[in-house]
């Protein structure tokens, strides 16, 4: 993985948060997505309590996040069979399709940056 000096790795965050930005997927906050990260690249279960811990907020701003990750569809709630007072939050192929493309777009972006540095 090529190493990235300040200025390479803050165009590079700026180019893909832009084409996010300009496309036609929900404009998701920091928060929001690294909630929806940690649940897709970190071994569950996830609950809110852990994922608030995971965090480091309270479960009221898990449970707001949560609201708008689901209205998205992109993680869904379950019901924790091992704790009835608790739920379960789980990945949908929706979520994991929008990662994708997020990941594919850094990928692109990433071997621009090197064309760019090259041609320069």
């Amino acid at each position: 993985m090529p190493r990235l000096n300040n200025g390479d790795a803050l165009a590079l965050w700026h180019r893909v948060t832009l084409d996010s930005v300009l496309g036609d997927s929900p404009d998701l906050t920091s928060r929001q997505f690294a909630l929806l990260t940690t649940v897709y690249l970190e071994g569950g279960p996830h609950t809110v309590r852990s994922l608030a811990a995971r965090l480091g907020v309270t479960k009221a701003v898990i449970t707001r996040a949560v609201d708008t990750l689901v209205g998205y569809h992109f993680i869904e709630r379950a019901p924790d069979h091992r704790d009835k007072r608790s739920i379960i939050i789980k990945r949908t192929a929706r979520g994991s399709t929008f990662l994708t493309a997020f990941a594919e777009t850094i990928r692109t972006e990433m071997k621009l940056g090197q064309i760019n540095s090259v041609a320069a």
